[in-house]
């Protein structure tokens, strides 16, 4: 599935208040989604010694699945494109591999 028609089809579950010009829902669900994934994680290396067994697996992927609805609601929100965001965030780490910046901080290196 393209990002464009993931970005397109999941807006038709987007129920949320306010939902045009509601850049705000989906930000506080990105950060609590992403955070879900976080303690996923946090467990595997608290609870089993760092181990990812297939059902941790499918738990991370469920999470995943719903970090990625709320970054496709706050991009439509904002009126970007994923496909945009993907390349130009692709284009971005090339540049970086080929000047040998990979590693380091700073948005502009």
């Amino acid at each position: 599935m393209q990002f464009s028609q993931y970005q397109k089809e999941s807006r038709r579950t987007a129920l949320y208040p306010n939902q045009d010009n509601n850049y705000i829902y989906p930000t506080l669900g990105l950060a609590g989604e992403s955070g879900e994934v976080s303690e996923k994680i946090k467990k595997v290396i608290r609870d089993k010694k760092g181990v990812v067994n297939n059902e941790d697996r499918l738990a991370i992927e469920k999470e995943l699945g719903d970090v990625l609805w709320y970054l496709s609601q706050l991009a439509t929100e904002l009126d970007i494109d994923l496909e945009n965001v993907a390349k130009k965030n692709i284009d971005k780490l090339q540049s970086r591999l080929k000047r040998g910046t990979l590693s380091g901080s700073g948005d502009d290196r």
